[in-house]
C-alpha cells in the first residue's frame, strides 16, 4: 500500500526517515521549521568563512551515518583514518594510586596536587593503535601514555575487560553511574580524566559521573573494545551545511520527497484513519507521521496516549550542552589537523582552515575551532570572559600562538545539543513505533541504544521506516486485529 507520509523535522533522523520512505515507495512531504536542513549541523557565512556551528566528527564504527552519506553523494567529501590516531597535549597529574573520588577534579587544577607546587610543563602523547585486534590495539598507546601510572596501566585493561562484559540492556546498569562503576574497578583520577573521559566526554556529552553505565559500555564496546577499526575518526572536509543540508535537498528532490522549508509543525492529530498536521494555520492531511523533531517539541506535538512515558519524560531527559570557540590567527600555529587537550578547558582543537574556505584566500592564516561537550558551567558566559580564559589556555597547548595575532574571536552555543544521558535515562526514550497507527519516532534521544550522535539520528530515521514499512505491507485483514 502506498501511503501519504509527513516528516516533522529535516535534521539527519527526518532526512533519513523521509529518504527511506520515499524509496519503499511512499508519497513523502517533509517539514522543517528553519530556512534549511540539517539540523543541528549547519554552517553560516562570517566574514566570507563557512562556519560550522560545532565540529561534528564520526567515527569508522558508524556504518549508518556513513551510508546516508554515501546516498546523498557526499561520501567523497569526508577525511577518515586509516588508523586512530590522536595527538594529546595536557599537564602531568600526580596520582596517589588510589581509586578516585566522587569529587575528582580537572587535571592541573587541583591545589596541592604537584609536588613542588609548580605548575608543569605541558607534555604531549599519543593514542595510536596498532594493526593488531582489539583490545591489544592500544596495547603500545597505552604503554607510552604518559598521564598514568604503571600500576595504573594494569588496573585500566583490567577495567576495560570488565567493561567487555557489562550488559548494556539490562536496566541495572542503566541506572548505575559510569562514574561509579569507574572507581569500583580501580580507575583513579587520573585514568578517569586523562583516559575515560578522554572519550567518554566527547561522544556522551557529560562526564563520567553523569553518566549511564549502559550507555558508556555501548559506546566503549563498539568503538574500541571489540573492532580494532571501530574508533578511527571521520570529519568533513567541508562545511557540514552543504555536507548535510545541500545534499540532502538534493537528494530529497530526486527521490521525489516534497520539501517545505520555514514550516513550524503546530499540532497532530487523528483524522478518521489517518492524520493531520497543522502547519503555519494550514493542515496537511496524511496517512502516517514520522515525528523527528526534538524532545521539548515532540513532548508538545504528541498526543497524551500515544507514549507509555511518565508525563515529565522530555523534561527528566534533560539537556547537555555544547560550545565551540573559534579563532583566527594570523599565521599557521598548529600542525596536526586535530589535537585534544587535558587539564585545560579546549578539549578538542580542529583545523578548519581549509574547510571554512580561508585556505583558499590571500589572507592566510589559520583557523581553529575549540570543541567543549558538558560545557554546563561555559555555556553561558560572555564571549569576553571566554576570550579571556581560551587564549591562554591555547598558548599552553600550542605554544606557536603565543607569538601569533588574533584577527578573529567569535564562541557558538548549543544549548540544547543533545539529551542527557543521565543513569535511569533509558526509561525515558521511547521506541520509533507509538501506541498510535500510524504515528512514529524520530530522533537522536529515541531508544537506539547509541548516544546523541549523527549515527544515533540516522540510525533513529532507519527505526521508524522499518516500523512504518511494516505496518504498510500488512493485509487490511492483519491491520485490522493488529
Amino acid at each position: 500500500m502506498t501511503a501519504r507520509v509527513a516528516v516533522v523535522g529535516g535534521g539527519l533522523a527526518g532526512i533519513t526517515a523521509a529518504l527511506g520512505c520515499a524509496d519503499a515507495g511512499h508519497r513523502v512531504t517533509l517539514f522543517e521549521s528553519r530556512n534549511r536542513l540539517g539540523g543541528l549541523t549547519y554552517s553560516f557565512d562570517r566574514a566570507g568563512l563557512a562556519v560550522d556551528n560545532g565540529q561534528h566528527v564520526f567515527l569508522r564504527c558508524c556504518d549508518r551515518y556513513r551510508a546516508l552519506l554515501t546516498r546523498l553523494g557526499v561520501a567523497g567529501e569526508v577525511n577518515l583514518q586509516e588508523r586512530l590516531d590522536i595527538p594529546v597535549r595536557g599537564q602531568r597529574l600526580v596520582s596517589a594510586g588510589r581509586p578516585a573520588t566522587r569529587q575528582h577534579t580537572t587535571l592541573g587544577t587541583a591545589a596541592g596536587q604537584y609536588a613542588d607546587g609548580a605548575e608543569p610543563a605541558v607534555i604531549g602523547g599519543r593514542l595510536r593503535r596498532l594493526p593488531v585486534p582489539a583490545p591489544l590495539h592500544l596495547s603500545w598507546a597505552l604503554l607510552r601514555y604518559p598521564w598514568i601510572s604503571t600500576a595504573a596501566r594494569a588496573r585500566f585493561v583490567r577495567a576495560a575487560l570488565a567493561l567487555r562484559a557489562v550488559d548494556a540492556d539490562d536496566p541495572r546498569n542503566d541506572a548505575e553511574s559510569f562514574g561509579d562503576w569507574l572507581r569500583a574497578h580501580g580507575q583513579d583520577r587520573a585514568a578517569i580524566e586523562s583516559l575515560w573521559e578522554l572519550v567518554g566526554i566527547a561522544t556522551l556529552n557529560a562526564r563520567a559521573d553523569d553518566v549511564s553505565l549502559a550507555l558508556a559500555a555501548t559506546v566503549f564496546q563498539i568503538g574500541l573494545l571489540t573492532r580494532s577499526d571501530a574508533a578511527d575518526i571521520g570529519w568533513s572536509r567541508i562545511p557540514l551545511g552543504r555536507l548535510h543540508g545541500d545534499a540532502a535537498q538534493r537528494a530529497l528532490a530526486a527521490a521525489g520527497v516534497t520539501v517545505v522549508t520555514r514550516a513550524k509543525a503546530a499540532g497532530i492529530q487523528r483524522n478518521g484513519s489517518g492524520w493531520s498536521v497543522s502547519v503555519d494555520g494550514d493542515c496537511a492531511a496524511a496517512d502516517a507521521i514520522v515525528l523527528a523533531a526534538p524532545p521539548d517539541a515532540a513532548a508538545t506535538l504528541l498526543p497524551p496516549e500515544s507514549v507509555r512515558l511518565p508525563s515529565n519524560w522530555s523534561v527528566a531527559l534533560d539537556n547537555s550542552p555544547i560550545i565551540n570557540v573559534h579563532v583566527v590567527y594570523d599565521r599557521q600555529v598548529m600542525a596536526e589537523p586535530f589535537l585534544a587537550g587535558l587539564g585545560t578547558d579546549a578539549q578538542w582543537v580542529f583545523d578548519r582552515t581549509d574547510a571554512s574556505g580561508l585556505g583558499d584566500t590571500a589572507a592566510g592564516g589559520q583557523y581553529l575551532a575549540v570543541s567543549v561537550s558538558a560545557a554546563d558551567d561555559l555555556v553561558d558566559l560572555p564571549t569576553a570572559e571566554l576570550r579571556r580564559r581560551f587564549l591562554p589556555q591555547l598558548h599552553r597547548l600550542l605554544p606557536a600562538t603565543r607569538a601569533a595575532g588574533v584577527r578573529d574571536f567569535f564562541v557558538t552555543r548549543e544549548r540544547h545539543a543533545t539529551f542527557r544521558p543521565s543513569p535511569g535515562s533509558a526509561r525515558l526514550r521511547p521506541a520509533a513505533r507509538t501506541a498510535l497507527p500510524g504515528l512514529y519516532l524520530a530522533g537522536a534521544w529515541t531508544a537506539t541504544g547509541w548516544p546523541a550522535t549523527m549515527e544515533g539520528a540516522v540510525r533513529s530515521g532507519e527505526s521508524a521506516v522499518a516500523e512504518l514499512v511494516s505496518d504498510y505491507a500488512r493485509t487490511p485483514a492483519e491491520e485490522a486485529v493488529r
